[in-house]
């Protein structure tokens, strides 16, 4: 793990493949997540672009900030990537679900030098369903147990998949991770995402209960330079469920850029 400082903290990134063809693409994890979420991406097994992957601030090996959820957490977790993404020359942003609303925030907000986004397990509003914001406020095994019910952040949560899942959620931790989703739960920016001026590619797990197709739909067409693309037999972490499919999307949306 590399770290770049910024904003009075250190913020920790892994760089694969430097040499590869392609843009630089930064993944950006979602809630209660690590870099780690992205490993089939990227690792050998993924596209052949030169990848970086972010811990966001109080998750994995980066230092965290004292905001409160909300705006001022979105606005800390943009900075986590502008600093990344300049430190590494990323000139691709894709984010899951938390990732995806800070990559949107970055594409509206910040003046950062992208040529395309990928918005996976994502959405222009990002609500969290009152029985899981209490059960992260009070309960927190139970609102693990709840996000691995089928069809929520797997499509089929085998052990494979739900025990490493589970284990980095416990790492970060209640604190955190109820602080991500809060932050998912006021983020709206379907008045303004028709701004995004670059390519953006919508993914989505067929099966995917917390940021349904309807979500992507919406982000495909309202974006002007946005598509769709399905990740069958998945569900919100479709990159981590069925990781050749995923990769192959996010490939085939890459080479469509030209250049």
């Amino acid at each position: 793990m590399e770290q770049v400082s910024h904003d009075g903290r250190e913020t920790a990134y892994r760089v694969t493949q430097p040499d590869g063809d392609g843009p630089t693409v930064l993944y950006v994890h979602g809630s209660g997540g690590t870099h780690q979420a992205w490993a089939p991406q990227y690792g050998p097994q993924g596209p052949s672009h030169p990848a970086v992957a972010v811990d966001l601030s109080g998750h994995g090996d980066s230092e965290d900030v004292d905001t409160p959820a909300g705006s001022e957490t979105l606005a800390a977790y943009a900075d986590d990537v502008c600093a990344v993404a300049t430190a590494t020359d990323a000139d691709v942003l894709v984010g899951n679900s938390l990732g995806g609303a800070v990559v949107q925030h970055v594409l509206l907000e910040r003046a950062l030098d992208l040529r395309a986004a990928v918005l996976a397990g994502s959405g222009a509003k990002l609500a969290v369903h009152e029985s899981l914001r209490e059960a992260l406020a009070g309960d927190f095994e139970a609102a693990i147990r709840t996000l691995h019910e089928p069809d929520r952040l797997f499509h089929d949560p085998t052990p494979r998949l739900v025990d490493p899942s589970t284990e980095t959620m416990r790492s970060v931790g209640r604190a955190v991770t109820e602080r991500d989703f809060l932050t998912c739960h006021t983020f709206d920016v379907r008045e303004r995402v028709g701004d995004v001026d670059v390519p953006v590619l919508a993914l989505v797990g067929e099966h995917d209960q917390l940021t349904p197709v309807a979500s992507h739909e919406f982000l495909a067409g309202e974006i002007p330079d946005g598509q769709l693309a399905l990740v069958e037999d998945a569900a919100h972490l479709a990159m981590l469920e069925q990781p050749t499919a995923f990769s192959s999307a996010v490939g085939t949306f890459l080479d469509g850029l030209g250049g």
